[in-house]
């Protein structure tokens, strides 16, 4: 997985089209009672940190399964994106191109 359009070393033999994966998170009621207290305070929300750590790692890996299906042993050119779905909730979504290299 890699975010530029081809790998170092390795040549692109089939492209299968844009992969994806998303998941949708709400805050955590105590997550919200520290965020307060760090706003007044100031310093990390290791608590959202966390949080959006877990968000990737669950959309990377709906992304990946869904290139393993269609063949491929790559994905190029992936990117994330961030948007708010509803008050309180906030969807991660990443993006690539499935491809097999050599």
């Amino acid at each position: 997985m890699t975010n530029v359009e081809t790998i170092p070393g390795k040549t692109i033999v089939s492209c299968y089209g844009v992969v994806s994966g998303s998941t949708v998170r709400a805050k955590h009621a105590g997550r919200d009672i520290m965020a307060g207290l760090k706003n007044i305070f100031g310093g990390e929300l290791k608590g959202y940190t966390e949080l959006l750590e877990e968000s990737r790692e669950e959309a990377i890996q709906r992304m990946q399964s869904q290139a393993k299906q269609m063949g491929a042993n790559a994905i190029v050119n992936v990117r994330f994106s961030t948007s708010s779905v509803a008050a309180g909730a906030a969807e991660i979504y990443v993006y690539g191109t499935a491809v097999t290299v050599e």
